[in-house]
């Protein structure tokens, strides 16, 4: 039998969203964050500074994808409502949605509450999307959809369709077991589910891929060292003939254009042209104005950079990551890491894990002190205003010195 339609509802009502911006600005607005953006993104008492990025926090898709969670509780003030696992990666905001009552469903794989969904259940699709199968399993239980998927990645989902129709297969940029990356493998497989598919992260996993389109290799080998990064059925003989390179929309921009010029060169040495290769740009707006304004920022000397936001915020860890070629930098989740000017707790990204370390010395001095901050697309103003506080607390200075500076 053919799928029941979706009952999608337009929650964007006038009146809902009035309500509903009253409520988001109360939980997240910062009254310090915008005194830091009138003063040019930089703030100084006494012998501290404090620098904003230009760039920061909260982008269009985020705030749409709260908008959106928020006014489904006002217009379905009765019914069930779920959500498929995080709306974006903030512990912060998941747990105001949790609150109003919004229940989670598991993201990895469905499991028996998919099959009790009924007509009258709403179910939240969050800001990276979900995969086919489990739109097409909320499409049979015939339940309300309030999809809040960014439109920066629905165009990539329209590009890896393109691909599977031209027997193109997809090289996508990202982290195999992501929200975001396993939606867009699903519509890589195309409508009729021929498509393929390979995901990679890492630059030397693109040269494995590489080095087996110019010189060919065991094809066991290869889909061992890619088990579970491939689509079914994926034949490296067959399927690396035409490709193009498409990403998860927050990956680190230099890397993703690494990527494609490399895979590129693979194409062309073992063609003589590179008409089997394609590509188009599929990093999103906010997450390259975040990353470019931060590289803007490291331009002048700062002794500390703080990034606030989600441990699983992939585009936040990628902010880490080009902090910490320049500069001692911390990647914690709001101000109760900063515990002390001897020790700060942040993620270490290649512990995978959070750490306790001691704090830089320039911190336990009284001498001067430059102090960077940058957030994660999908972290509030509410724990950057946090973090800016207690970064000025360690050094003696309290909220209304700040305020009133």
């Amino acid at each position: 039998m053919p799928a029941t339609k979706k009952k999608r509802v337009n929650v964007r009502r006038p009146d809902v969203m009035e309500a509903v911006q009253a409520e988001v600005e109360k939980h997240y607005r910062s009254a310090v964050v915008e005194k830091l953006r009138k003063s040019g993104g930089s703030l100084t008492i006494g012998k501290t500074t404090v620098r904003l990025a230009q760039q920061f926090g909260f982008c269009y898709g985020v705030e749409r994808a709260i908008d959106l969670a928020y006014a489904s509780r006002r217009v379905f003030p009765e019914q069930e409502i779920y959500l498929i696992g995080e709306i974006i990666h903030n512990p912060e905001v998941n747990r105001q949605l949790a609150e109003m009552g919004i229940k989670t469903l598991p993201w990895q794989e469905m499991n028996e509450q998919y099959e009790e969904l009924g007509e009258e259940d709403v179910v939240i699709v969050p800001a990276f999307g979900a995969p086919t199968e489990f739109m097409n399993k909320l499409a049979d239980k015939g339940c309300y959809v309030i999809d809040t998927t960014c439109g920066d990645v629905m165009k990539v989902w329209r590009r890896v369709r393109d691909y599977a129709k031209s027997g193109v297969t997809s090289i996508i940029h990202g982290k195999k077991g992501h929200e975001e990356t396993r939606a867009t493998a699903s519509r890589a497989l195309g409508q009729d589910g021929s498509g393929h598919y390979l995901v990679v992260l890492t630059l030397a996993e693109i040269d494995y891929v590489c080095d087996y389109i110019r010189n060919g290799g065991d094809s066991a080998a290869f889909l061992t060292k890619f088990e579970g990064a491939t689509s079914p059925g994926f034949d490296p003989e067959e399927h690396l003939r035409q490709v193009g390179v498409a990403n998860q929309t927050t990956m680190l921009k230099s890397e993703t254009e690494e990527i494609q010029r490399r895979v590129r060169h693979a194409i062309q040495d073992r063609d003589g042209e590179d008409t089997n290769f394609r590509v188009f740009d599929t990093i999103c707006g906010a997450t390259q104005e975040r990353q470019d304004a931060l590289f803007q920022m490291l331009t002048a000397p700062m002794d500390i950079l703080l990034v606030v936001g989600g441990y699983n915020s992939s585009n936040t860890s990628h902010l880490v990551e080009i902090g910490a070629e320049k500069l001692p930098t911390f990647f914690i989740r709001d101000a109760s890491c900063l515990h002390s000017l001897e020790t700060i707790s942040h993620f270490d990204l290649h512990q995978k894990s959070e750490v306790t370390t001691d704090a830089p010395s320039g911190l336990l001095s009284e001498g001067p002190l430059t102090i960077g901050v940058t957030a994660g697309a999908s972290c509030p103003n509410n724990l950057i205003e946090a973090t800016i506080l207690r970064a000025f607390e360690l050094r003696g200075v309290d909220r209304e010195a700040v305020m009133n500076a």
